[in-house]
């Protein structure tokens, strides 16, 4: 399902059936040797993301990239700032929420929530309003059903709020509050939570199977999701095979889960992103070498709308 300038065929029938597309015109290239960047946001006008490979959460000050804080063994693949002036993030490899000063200086990490569960393969993070940070623990892989959705308070107090998830990712909590959307990247679906006013999740449901929404041309692995502050939800994915239709392809999908448009980049992955404060450019974290360490990949910048 490919032509010989490699676009996937599918990718321009849906463009010619007269769904809104962006070319790759405008896409630039922030960082060329970045060792699976993972989990980017934008904070106080730079872009922190993570290098899993390097064990370190990186900073992007618009001219050059650098070392924010390492952290041998960690394996981070997301970091967020807090209300309280630190940085966190989700050590994958060791099990734990990393913690990290205003400055990158390594503070003791978070091991276990309140009542003593662990964290097996902390993944992303979603902000809410309140203050506080849910985040997945993915599970173990492949088959196993035991991810789970935890929720930082602001005071720092963890909880868990979610379980039975299959392969927990990225998540995401709606612009009113009322909705938290998880991944479950082995089920190619998106889910949505009722939140409570206590920070509960409660009425689980299927938003969306990114099979179902691309009519089952391939397998899509669905990884980060955010929210823009038009409510449109951007849905990251991870190819596990090289070649196949719709790699580099984020899907951009409204309130009912309807598609609305497509943004393409030249890599196989295309796992997390962050939006521009004006949200006219995002920030993508790209993989490219998908079978062994070191796992090059890119951070580009691509419009938006």
């Amino acid at each position: 399902m490919r032509d010989s300038s490699g676009k996937s065929l599918v990718f321009i029938l849906l463009c010619a059936a007269g769904m809104s597309c962006n070319a790759q015109n405008g896409i630039k290239v922030l960082n060329d040797d970045a060792h699976y960047p993972e989990g980017p946001i934008w904070y106080h006008g730079k872009l922190y993301y993570v290098e899993y490979d390097r064990n370190a959460v990186m900073v992007w000050d618009g001219k050059k990239n650098a070392v924010f804080a390492a952290e041998k063994g960690c394996g981070q693949s997301a970091v967020v700032p807090t209300a309280r002036g630190e940085f966190l993030t989700t050590c994958y490899d060791n099990g734990t929420i990393g913690r990290m000063s205003a400055e990158g200086k390594i503070l003791p990490a978070y091991t276990h929530d309140k009542d003593g569960n662990k964290f097996n393969g902390p993944n992303d993070f979603a902000p809410d309003h309140r203050g506080g940070i849910y985040f997945t623990a993915s599970g173990t892989p492949p088959e196993a059903r035991d991810g789970k959705v935890f929720y930082i308070a602001a005071d720092g107090t963890i909880s868990l709020k979610a379980g039975d998830l299959h392969n927990a990712n990225g998540l995401a909590v709606s612009k009113d509050g009322k909705t938290l959307y998880v991944v479950e990247t082995s089920e190619y679906q998106l889910d949505k939570f009722k939140i409570g006013a206590d920070a509960s999740l409660s009425d689980r449901q299927v938003f969306v199977n990114l099979d179902d929404l691309t009519e089952h041309v391939v397998h899509i692995y669905p990884d980060g999701v955010k929210i823009d502050s038009r409510g449109e939800i951007y849905i990251g994915q991870s190819a596990r095979e090289t070649h196949v239709p719709l790699a580099g392809v984020i899907f951009i999908v409204n309130a009912d889960g309807k598609m609305l448009r497509q943004l393409t980049l030249p890599s196989l992955q295309v796992p997390n992103f962050a939006f521009s404060p004006d949200e006219k450019t995002l920030y993508v974290t790209a993989v490219d070498q998908i079978d062994q360490s070191p796992f090059h990949g890119k951070i580009y910048s691509i419009p938006n709308r």
